[in-house]
């Protein structure tokens, strides 16, 4: 079964619409949020001791613990100890701030006070403590909710507070996968090969408005002109990857710029790898794809999405095959305009063209260290994945990652050139 089949929750709460919910529906949310951190938690104790879960070498993960007890420090850090949190996006980024009902929060929890490689250790609590501060620091948010006038300012860093629960969530699934914890996932089902979309010129609106919520990185609203262009109706599929690998695709330098080459020799070098991440077999002679899944092996089928491929791997795929990646503008216009004749977007993070830059008008939000350090080295994401919570499937969402990142559930899909 899907992966949000696992923790159902009322439709209401688990929607896109969600970056304009009141009062109301804010509080269900935040403590759906909440509970769904604390079931994958449940799952990894139940999987491995997580007190015996042991430091890993990958920069990318952290102690599932830690994690747990940063999302409810988060929510604190902004709401419950923010005496400015009232103006909202207009709060300082160093606001006057109250102490933490846990004298150690910021020690323990705050990432820019213990690096990723401090994120282990005895010293930190344990969980059954991280499960008691996630569920005071829910209590205390849920009081001031209650309390908050029912208008977009007022309600900003509850916003904020729900979707970065949301994306910790789904770095609990990510973390999983690298780990080999074994989660009840079912693999995505396969999906018909369609025609690729002709979508006309046209003029588009980039960027969120105001009203509601909205991350910094997708401000401000800005007219971007748009000459016609062809797209994939979906992301590339196995059986597409496959050919790449079984022409060569993995020893030709000609396919891959020189960064990306350097990327695939050194772990090469280290790990043998002629293929996506966490793939033990491809092609060239059964076409047959075995990828691990959670620490179990899985037989991939030809028309299931292909994923954990770094920027590098998708613009060597589409320079071999005479294709380029979407650029942003042009996958937020078929997600918007598409669907009806078979967009389908969703299942895999996707990487674009671009760099991932700021556009015009923007302005840090208060939360400055979101997108500010990662413009102009992150290559720009579109689109959500299966282990994303639907609430945070929203087409104006501007993911972003640095090019070799292969962990996450990404692929990508391609233009005609």
């Amino acid at each position: 079964m899907p992966f949000a089949a696992l923790r159902a929750s009322p439709a209401s709460i688990d929607s896109p619409d969600m970056r304009h919910a009141g009062r109301d529906l804010l509080s269900l949310a935040l403590m759906d949020a909440r509970n769904h951190t604390l079931y994958l938690l449940a799952l990894y104790e139940k999987a491995l001791d997580a007190t015996k879960i042991e430091a890993n070498d990958a920069a990318q993960v952290v102690s599932p613990v830690w994690l747990g007890g940063h999302a409810g420090w988060f929510s604190e850090f902004w709401i419950a100890r923010n005496t400015q949190r009232g103006l909202g996006r207009a709060c300082p980024h160093e606001p006057t701030r109250l102490g933490s009902i846990e004298p150690h929060a910021d020690h323990w929890w705050n990432p820019q006070q213990r690096a990723p490689a401090d994120r282990w250790g005895p010293e930190l609590p344990d969980l059954a403590a991280t499960r008691s501060y996630m569920l005071d620091t829910l209590e205390g948010t849920l009081e001031l909710l209650d309390k908050a006038p029912d208008e977009d300012r007022a309600l900003y860093f509850y916003r904020l507070a729900l979707f970065h629960e949301d994306q910790r969530g789904e770095q609990l699934i990510t973390m999983a996968q690298t780990l080999g914890v074994g989660l009840p996932i079912d693999a995505l089902g396969g999906l018909p090969l369609r025609e690729p979309l002709l979508l006309p010129a046209t003029r588009w609106m980039l960027g969120s408005p105001d009203a509601g919520f909205a991350f910094d990185n997708e401000k401000a609203v800005h007219e971007v002109p748009v000459p016609e262009f062809e797209i994939d109706a979906q992301p590339v599929t196995w059986a597409q990857l496959v050919e790449f690998v079984d022409d060569g695709g993995y020893d030709r330098p000609e396919l891959w710029q020189p960064q990306g080459w350097d990327w695939l020799q050194a772990l090469a070098q280290l790990e043998g790898r002629r293929g996506p991440r966490y793939v033990d077999q491809i092609g060239v002679a059964s076409g047959a794809v075995l990828q691990t899944r959670f620490g179990q092996p899985a037989r991939m089928a030809g028309n299931q999405l292909a994923m954990h491929m770094s920027w590098w791997e998708a613009d060597a795929w589409c320079r071999w095959a005479g294709r380029r990646l979407p650029t942003e503008v042009e996958w937020e216009i078929a997600a918007h305009t598409a669907a009806g004749r078979g967009f389908r977007w969703g299942d895999v993070h996707e990487w674009t063209a671009g760099m991932f830059r700021p556009w015009p008008g923007f302005g840090a939000d208060p939360w400055e260290s979101y997108s500010l350090p990662w413009f102009g080295r992150a290559r720009a994401l579109r689109g959500a994945s299966f282990a994303t919570r639907a609430r945070m499937k929203h087409p104006k969402f501007r993911g972003f990652a640095m090019p070799s990142r292969d962990d996450i559930f990404v692929g990508f899909r391609s233009c005609a050139a």
